[in-house]
């Protein structure tokens, strides 16, 4: 048995069985590149879903964990550390906003946006606002609050009462404002939805909001945990739509890979979870701010946002022109920056299609039921976007109807008389 193979039966027989893995073990990664445990090179354009935004081991992250773990790992939050602080000042520094909460992932900072929006109003005597309004498709964690606002059924079912949460169109102010009422805290939103298929928000549709929130008093809460950190090309995906939310999520490129997530407030709502009412062991431990802290000054270093933005562009393009040669099997492409979904004909599976391109070499996620994910590490180069959207092709053709039909007709072969047979 291979290496791969002992280990798999292995994890068969010792994990919980609440994932679907691929067949693969992975055992170290460089840059864009990852390698299993037997040896095999796969080009990873999942990024372990957005996370990995300088790709994998990275000196200057690798030795900023490092020497963090040899100064100090954790301290809890009963005390201040000197890494906690720094990074919330630069992320403060970076974003306009005035308070950091630090957490262990996105789900978590999302609980903590449905959390602050609640105990603001209960704290100025408004208990009856505590409903939340999110969207059809969306995507914000699997805990049972950030479940909630989850707006695809599936990941729901089976786990009881949700809410009170109302959920409508994505993109549809109208909706929006059809659903207000006297009882709503906040409208939360992401500025591409990731998961639920990279579907774009139409122009204006944030600003809209904003406006929304405002005419009811409710807050407006912008879930930037696949879409920060420079994944669109620029640092936060809602930049430059002409509004500003009074509360985001961030997680996933946040660490480069080191469990992390934060919510960042303004200064209206600094005081909206006194002491006492929230709180995380290990949010904001010295390791996961120092490796943040790694982070960010790589993406400065490298200029990464500004090449999400030209890469994107690149990949765009890349993934538009396969769409157009393969008419059969896909339908278009769209997205923005570094987070682009390349959309495939109805009938067709993304799922279906993932363990193709594994076994092709190159790591791609599922978004939505027919949308393959396309999120690469922000180091990524323009000669890797060609070999992994040249990977992808291929698979494609062999998966077109054309293809299907030559492969079933009978096959021509010169005799050495001359006559086809």
């Amino acid at each position: 048995m291979s290496k791969s193979s002992t280990l798999i039966e292995s994890a068969q027989r010792h994990l919980y069985g609440n994932y679907k893995q691929a067949p693969i073990v992975f055992a170290r990664g460089s840059g864009v590149e990852v390698f299993d445990v037997d040896g095999k090179r796969y080009l990873d354009f999942a990024a372990g879903v957005a996370v990995s935004v300088v790709g994998h081991a990275h000196p200057i992250l690798v030795a900023a964990i490092a020497e963090q773990a040899q100064r100090q790992i954790h301290v809890s939050n009963y005390f201040y550390n000197d890494r906690n602080i720094e990074l919330a000042e630069e992320l403060c520094r970076r974003t306009g906003y005035d308070r950091a909460f630090f957490c262990n992932s996105g789900a978590e900072a999302n609980e903590a946006l449905i959390k602050l929006a609640r105990h603001h109003f209960y704290g100025r005597g408004d208990k009856a606002r505590q409903r939340v309004i999110a969207f059809h498709n969306a995507f914000h964690g699997r805990t049972m609050g950030a479940l909630s606002m989850t707006g695809t059924p599936k990941y729901r079912e089976g786990f009881g009462e949700m809410g009170p949460v109302t959920h409508v169109a994505y993109g549809d102010l109208d909706a929006v404002k059809a659903a207000m009422g006297a009882d709503v805290c906040a409208v939360i939103v992401e500025p591409v939805q990731g998961e639920g298929g990279v579907n774009m928000a139409p122009a204006g549709f944030i600003s809209g909001l904003r406006a929304l929130c405002d005419a009811n008093g409710s807050l407006l809460l912008v879930d930037e945990v696949q879409t920060g950190i420079g994944r669109l090309g620029r640092f936060l995906g809602h930049d430059g739509c002409g509004a500003r939310a009074d509360a985001i999520a961030l997680a996933k490129g946040l660490g480069g890979g080191v469990p992390i997530g934060a919510m960042l407030t303004t200064e209206a709502l600094a005081n909206a979870l006194p002491p006492g009412t929230h709180g995380s062991t290990f949010g904001g431990n010295p390791l996961a701010c120092a490796a943040s802290l790694a982070v960010l000054r790589i993406i400065d270093d490298e200029k990464l946002v500004l090449g999400a933005k030209n890469r994107g562009e690149k990949l765009h393009g890349l993934l538009t022109r396969l769409a157009a040669d393969l008419p059969l099997v896909c339908e278009g492409a769209r997205g923005d920056g570094l987070l682009r979904g390349l959309v495939l004909r109805q009938g067709m599976i993304a799922r279906d299609v993932l363990g193709k391109l594994q076994q092709a070499g190159v790591l791609l996620t599922a978004a939505g039921e027919r949308v393959i994910r396309f999120s690469p590490p922000l180091i990524v180069t323009d000669a890797q976007l060609d070999e992994g959207v040249a990977l992808v092709r291929a698979v494609l053709a062999t998966m077109s109807p054309s293809a299907q039909s030559n492969a079933n007709m009978p096959c021509q072969v010169q005799s050495p008389q001359g006559q086809r047979t």
